[in-house]
């Protein structure tokens, strides 16, 4: 019961912080938001293309996955501090990080879910006479489809946990108030967990609405 009731509490205590002020709330969370999306389409305009390019060569596979791979192994708190000489503080940096941090598993995943695709089904296609668009199209890209949203769901999850790294080079966020309530005792709780759960819940909708397209996705590349 007492960890029922400190649950409530401290939920009631964040609706009553963004309650007091929307408009600070709100403005972290669009940026937040922006973060996350713009460096997971950056991600994956790069990483598809590149990951259907290299699944059709064991070779290029080889060293775009593990040039990729020691990228990864960078944290992305380094990759910020790295960028400022460049570009200096700010979203730009904040953007650049959360970028590579996503370029990983949309590359493997796209790669991995091409790769898989039976030789025997794009040869009878060939076949039938279609053209290697079309196979692209119609054969690879349904079949492969469920596997390369799994990346972008993994991507997903660690760019909206990672991008409350941008508050400590003033790309703003809701890390920003995990910054805050670290920062100055005086504050409050309330300031940390505004952070913490909003971050939480943005993972937990993120998680949610990929994994049920993944889904979806498994169901039409093998119907039931």
């Amino acid at each position: 019961m007492h960890l029922f009731h400190g649950i409530a509490s401290a939920v009631g205590g964040v609706l009553q912080y963004i309650r007091a002020n929307p408009d600070d709330f709100r403005a972290k969370l669009d940026t937040h938001l922006e973060l996350s999306l713009f460096a997971l389409l950056i991600a994956f305009v790069i990483c598809f293309p590149l990951g259907v390019a290299i699944s059709r060569s064991r070779i290029a596979s080889f060293w775009a996955l593990n040039l990729v791979g020691i990228a990864r192994a960078v944290p992305s708190i380094a990759i910020l501090f790295l960028a400022y000489p460049f570009l200096g503080l700010g979203f730009r940096p904040a953007l650049l990080a959360l970028a590579v941090l996503a370029s990983p598993p949309i590359l493997f995943n796209t790669n991995a879910g091409f790769r898989n695709v039976d030789p025997a089904l794009r040869e009878a296609a060939y076949g039938m006479g279609m053209t290697t668009a079309q196979v692209l199209r119609r054969i690879e890209l349904p079949l492969a489809l469920p596997v390369i949203l799994a990346g972008v769901r993994t991507a997903a999850v660690e760019v909206i946990a990672s991008a409350t790294l941008a508050t400590f080079i003033g790309g703003g966020g809701l890390g920003d108030y995990i910054n805050e309530g670290l920062g100055n005792l005086t504050v409050g709780q309330n300031v940390l967990l505004v952070g913490v759960v909003s971050v939480s819940v943005l993972t937990l909708v993120a998680q949610l609405l990929l994994g049920g397209l993944e889904l979806w996705a498994r169901r039409v590349a093998v119907p039931q």
